[in-house]
């Protein structure tokens, strides 16, 4: 069947915008397509430095006729609603057909050629095009990302006319900008086009260029001894830089080595587009590089290897500059800074997010067997890197940065200063803003002290607690994603957990949830991060435990600081003269300090309540995600349990027994007494309280089954005691043959109101030690 080949050929397309635009031309493709009514065998869509190319098989050469038949008002309408079905048809009465009194318009609509169908379809595609960014150039007014060249479209093997503004299709293409003829070229069909493009240097395909790239990097550091440092994300970056990738190694100056890798790798990627390189038998990079170029070189890529390395020293010059300008600076002077710095307009600054870190990371710290005056420690220096030069260049080495640095440096976390000291601060002699608020604000809170003096640390003990902490500040932003490594040492997770935390917690509280399918501020991934932190390292956490209040404290004093400010910043009268004096933070902490977090946190308690249930649902995602059945979950949840690694066992021992004849068999029995309990309850309250037996005439399958239960819950509150759900659930398996013999032997709804109202007890009775397990009522089956 007939092809259709089209390219949409261009000045350089950004490489990050490529490969998605061949997935939007596909998507769009289709979309029309099938719109005029039109299938095929193949659509296919490549992205490159120059050009979008499209390529459809199987195509026909018309699409089919086509009737439809609408049906309209019935023969005796008014004329009103004959003449509106008429003008909504474009056919005239005559031409209706009635049938049992009804009206209807059977329209015929002639196939059309697809020839004349693809120019509509080009046009709307260029013209709707998704690009992140457009441009517009010369006087038309066609917007694309970069000026469009040229239009090659065939349809069997012939060029299908049309014009874009003043763009006119042809069947021409060119090849490389350097390599190739410089000449366009004819192309007769996607098999030609492909093969004359590749002698004109140029590989359609993307995974063609990175494997290009891949083998030739390799072979090229091979011969010298040497391995090439992979990273994925550069090799899809690079692939779309060239249409003839032609990797070169470098040479770079050895005094660089003594930089950080991780710089050294990002100042490669990010600036230059380079890849590290290796040596095999040593530990660390080689003071080499390799780089993709778009030409063969006449001399191989000496020179261009030696005007890159010349580039990368002077990127690696000013990387050392901040390396030694951070060496002399110090933690002290990175957290003073972050005093300056607003975490966000309505949680404080970044300071106060630090203190509130600490305070929660000491909380959590014997939970996870870590120590508590090294977790405040590691967290009063986690974020300190942010106010490094280094960050500031590369903001993606946060925390890497600060590992380093807490290797290096002296550990010291001094308390810092109240806002407004310094310039424009206290004078000798000047007087506290503590003290000038006695003489306007009663005191509600006696001796509060302001949260804007931390805690000073313990002193640190030997360098195995140096390691551990500088650890801790490298890896407590980990997890940051599904592919991410979790961290496991215990001083390390205290750090991440109280500072995922404290995010969701903080932006709960000031209530910036997410919504639907926006998440500013990364909120489900905390959550998940928390939830992986947890189920890995087996942490017994319930997040309604004593670490919550802690946070909450910390945030309604945050909260309260910067509406404080806000509302004082523009007073009259004795705090606006205070203001005036000491500054507007100054102010508000002390005033916070002194109605006190109890007193402004309520409505953050409030919302903070809401975060075990947030952390609930993103567990219920990654179970789901993980093959556990939806209701299995849901009936676990439905417990209230906010133990997460409590939780996932229960589910698992639950999906493991109902695969059981006797889980499945007993779900079953549940849902029958259940629903005659339902029943009952309808009609008023059911009876509770003992269950009796040795009743006159009182069938045997009644006493088994009271006896049954009485046992199994016994077991079952034994098992639920030492956590052992595998024993819970095969207590409650003891009870399917007596349930299916009392269903199959006894009459629940005696007349005799005395066996009726026990039986019932009984029934509940069951309910009630399946109950403790799970809540068997929201499993399906």
């Amino acid at each position: 069947m007939p092809q259709l080949l089209l390219e949409l050929f261009s000045e350089e397309i950004p490489a990050r915008m490529q490969q998605g635009a061949a997935r939007d031309l596909e998507r769009m493709a289709a979309e029309r397509l099938k719109t005029a009514g039109l299938s095929y065998e193949a659509l296919t869509s490549f992205g490159g430095p120059r050009r979008l190319t499209l390529v459809v098989e199987g195509l026909p050469t018309a699409t089919p006729d086509r009737e439809e038949e609408l049906k309209g008002p019935r023969a005796n309408a008014p004329e009103q609603a004959l003449d509106g079905f008429l003008r909504k048809t474009g056919l005239t009465r005559d031409q209706l057909v009635e049938r049992d009194g009804v009206l209807f318009a059977v329209i015929s609509q002639k196939g059309r050629a697809t020839a004349d169908l693809i120019p509509e379809m080009v046009d709307q595609i260029v013209r709707a095009f998704p690009w992140p960014k457009s441009m517009r150039w010369g006087s038309g007014t066609l917007r694309w990302i970069r000026p469009l060249k040229r239009i090659t479209a065939l349809f069997d093997g012939h060029v299908v006319p049309f014009d874009i503004d003043g763009i006119a299709s042809g069947d021409t293409t060119e090849g490389h900008r350097f390599l190739g003829s410089g000449k366009p070229f004819t192309v007769k069909d996607f098999a030609d086009y492909r093969a004359r493009l590749e002698r004109e240097f140029v590989l359609l395909d993307v995974a063609d260029r990175k494997l290009r790239i891949l083998e030739a990097a390799r072979k090229v550091c091979a011969d010298k001894g040497l391995a090439l440092v992979d990273d994925d994300g550069l090799l899809d970056e690079v692939a779309g830089l060239a249409e003839w990738p032609t990797p070169i190694l470098g040479d770079m100056d050895p005094q660089f080595l003594d930089l950080p890798p991780e710089v050294i790798r990002l100042s490669m990627k990010v600036h230059q587009k380079y890849f590290a390189v290796r040596d095999p038998a040593k530990h660390g990079l080689a003071p080499h590089f390799v780089v993709v170029a778009n030409v063969e070189a006449s001399d191989g890529g000496k020179a261009l290897a030696a005007g890159n390395s010349r580039v990368l020293s002077a990127r690696l010059n000013d990387a050392r500059f901040f390396w030694d300008e951070d060496l002399k600076t110090g933690f002290d002077a990175w957290s003073k800074k972050l005093s300056g710095v607003t975490f966000h307009a309505k949680l404080g600054t970044l300071a106060e997010r630090v203190d509130r870190i600490a305070a929660l990371a000491r909380e959590i710290a014997p939970l996870v067997g870590a120590d508590p005056d090294q977790a405040e420690t590691a967290a009063r220096l986690s974020k300190a890197d942010l106010a490094s030069g280094m960050v500031g260049e590369f903001p993606e080495l946060q925390g890497v940065m600060g590992g380093y640095y807490a290797r290096l440096l002296p550990l010291t976390t001094s308390p810092l200063p109240l806002e407004g000291e310094g310039a424009g601060g206290r004078g000798e002699g000047a007087v506290s803003p503590e003290v000038a608020l006695e003489a306007t604000t009663p005191s509600v809170v006696a001796g509060q002290q302001s949260a804007s003096t931390p805690t000073q640390p313990s002193p640190l003990e030997g360098e195995g607690s140096r390691e551990a902490i500088a650890d801790a500040v490298r890896d407590h932003y980990k997890p940051q994603g599904p592919s991410d490594t979790v961290p496991t040492a215990p001083l390390t997770v205290a750090v991440s957990l109280a500072d995922k935390l404290d995010t969701l917690v903080g932006f709960f509280a000031i209530d910036e949830k997410p919504t639907g399918s926006k998440d500013p501020f990364a909120l489900r991934r905390a959550a998940l991060g928390i939830i992986r932190l947890v189920l890995d390292n087996q942490i017994r956490m319930p997040f309604t435990g004593p670490q919550l209040p802690v946070l909450v404290s910390g945030i309604g004093r945050s909260i309260a600081k910067v509406q404080s400010a806000a509302a004082i910043s523009s007073s009259q009268g004795a705090l606006g003269a205070m203001t005036r004096s000491f500054g507007p933070e100054a102010v508000a902490d002390s005033l916070v300090a002194e109605i006190g977090p109890d007193a402004i946190a309520t409505e953050v308690v409030d919302r903070a309540r809401e975060v075990p249930a947030f952390l609930a649902d993103r567990l219920k995602v990654l179970l789901r995600d993980q093959g556990k059945r939806h209701d299995l979950v849901d009936a676990v949840f439905a417990l209230g349990d906010d133990d997460l690694v409590r939780i996932v066992r229960r589910v698992e021992a639950l999906d493991a027994f109902l695969a059981t004849d006797d889980g499945a068999n007993l779900l079953a029995g549940y849902k029958r007494a259940s629903n005659i309990l339902k029943a009952e309850e309808k009609k008023g309250e059911i009876p509770t309280g003992m269950v009796r037996t040795g009743l006159p005439n009182q069938p045997e399958p009644e006493t088994a089954l009271a006896f049954a239960a009485e046992a199994a819950r016994v077991a079952v509150d034994a098992a639920l005691e030492t956590e052992d759900f595998a024993a819970a659930m095969k207590a409650l398996a003891s009870l399917r043959a007596p349930v299916d013999a009392f269903f199959t032997g006894v009459m629940v709804n005696s007349d005799v109101a005395e066996e009726r109202d026990n039986r019932l007890k009984l029934l509940g009775q069951v309910r009630a030690v399946m109950g403790r397990v799970a809540d068997f009522g929201q499993i399906a089956g």
